[in-house]
């Protein structure tokens, strides 16, 4: 099979690792890629944004399968146009992408599949909203509709923050529309799924740390690292969050006509007493999510890319081996305000390297023999052992072989688990 991979972080860097070791895989394509896929196949520089055009290069050259990494092209329509080019691919249609292309459109799904989730409100005038605010109190959540690269919530603990997001939102924009939610109690992971609009298949568990500074502290990133497996999600957990949570949501779409084919990523919250509820869904794999869980893969990840894209995940399994995977990322100084470009990365080569170490690269470009950092999340370190506390371990070490005094970290990734598996 001839692939074409679209995207340029983490995530498809790790996706690349996968399908590259796949028998099925002739040849990789990555639309635009990074310095990391570039070992793996061919960067291709693309117009995602033409899907005439991206439909013509895989006619060019006989791509079987365009697996889309990113939400923005889905929530565009890429996969409907490429269909109808005859064109297979990984992910969902443009309709089916509004379960994250529009936050409202979820919270109507969950009311009509009956999935436990938050209660909410939608508006589209700042005065309603604030007064909603006013009356609720806080904490509360205020979440901007469409797609902000993971930046446009605001978990707010006072009405003050909570009206200054929403007047920021609406400043930027005059008629927007603004979820607002009752804010949710317990631990948040992700459980991920791949479906192929009737099969519902359990692929694993993660857990993200959104913000950027230690102990969950101060602005939303789109991600500072991850781990996998998530000790919260519970063989219980999964099962409740399959039968209670995804496999409705799914089922629901059936119905509307508008079937759902891809990998579904569910943020969970899960409660002191296990219970999970929908906090989001997302129709990609997560970045640095991602990460952890391909390290951990021992099924061919193109055969079952290959078999959600044509509607034959009946019978198919995933096994992930009995490894915990621990992502760390490294971010420009600065990240997720301003940060400058084009400072030299040394040290790659010592950090991969080391035992159960691998680099993962994403905001990065090459120059020469030189890596550059051309972004805000940068690298992600990841360390794969026997257990979380193993893989933690090595991620770390491999963090403090870079040489990249220009970049921070999050020194807690995975801390949450730890302390779990310790209780």
């Amino acid at each position: 099979m001839k692939v074409l991979l679209i995207g340029s972080g983490g995530r498809e860097h790790a996706l690349a690792l996968k399908i590259a070791q796949s028998p099925l895989c002739e040849a990789l394509f990555i639309a635009p890629g990074n310095p990391g896929t570039a070992k793996l196949g061919t960067n291709t520089l693309l117009n995602i944004a033409d899907h005439a055009g991206v439909a013509q290069f895989c006619r060019d050259k006989g791509i079987s399968l365009v697996v889309v990494g990113p939400e923005a092209p889905l929530v565009a329509g890429i996969a409907d146009d490429l269909a109808k080019e005859g064109i297979a691919v990984f992910g969902p249609s443009k309709a089916a992408a509004q379960l994250e292309g529009s936050k409202d459109f979820t919270k109507q799904l969950c009311d009509d599949a009956k999935v436990p989730t938050a209660a909410y409100a939608t508006f589209t005038a700042l005065d309603k909203a604030i007064a909603y605010v006013r009356e609720k109190g806080a904490p509360i959540v205020v979440k901007y509709d469409g797609l902000m690269a993971g930046k446009g919530v605001t978990v707010a603990s006072t009405v003050a923050e909570a009206e200054a997001a929403l007047n920021a939102l609406y400043a930027s924009e005059k008629n927007a529309t603004v979820v607002i939610e009752e804010c949710l109690m317990g631990e948040e992971a992700s459980l991920f799924c791949l479906v192929d609009g009737e099969t519902v298949i359990l692929f694993g568990s993660a857990q993200d740390h959104k913000r950027v500074f230690d102990n969950d502290e101060g602005p939303n990133t789109g991600g500072m690292g991850a781990y996998s497996p998530a000790p919260v999600v519970t063989a219980e957990v999964e099962r409740r969050a399959l039968e209670e949570i995804v496999i409705p949501s799914m089922k629901e779409m059936a119905k509307r006509g508008t079937p759902y084919r891809g990998v579904i990523f569910a943020g969970l919250m899960i409660d002191d007493a296990g219970a999970p509820k929908l906090i989001e869904y997302n129709c990609r794999f997560g970045d640095p999510e991602c990460q952890a869980l391909m390290l951990r893969l021992e099924s061919d990840l193109l055969a079952l890319l290959n078999a959600t894209a044509r509607g034959a995940l009946a019978g198919q399994t995933i096994t992930l081996k009995p490894v915990s995977a621990v992502g760390v990322v490294m971010a420009s100084k600065g990240y997720p305000g301003d940060f400058e470009k084009g400072s030299v990365i040394r040290g790659l080569d010592a950090a991969g390297s080391i035992e159960g170490v691998t680099v993962i690269h994403a905001g990065t470009r090459a120059d020469g023999e030189k890596i550059l950092a051309n972004g805000g999340r940068v690298l992600t370190i990841c360390g794969v052992g026997r257990d979380l506390f193993e893989a933690r371990e090595r991620a770390y070490k491999g963090v403090a072989a870079v040489d990249w005094p220009e970049g921070f970290t999050r020194s807690d990734i995975g801390a949450k688990g730890v302390a779990r598996l310790k209780a």
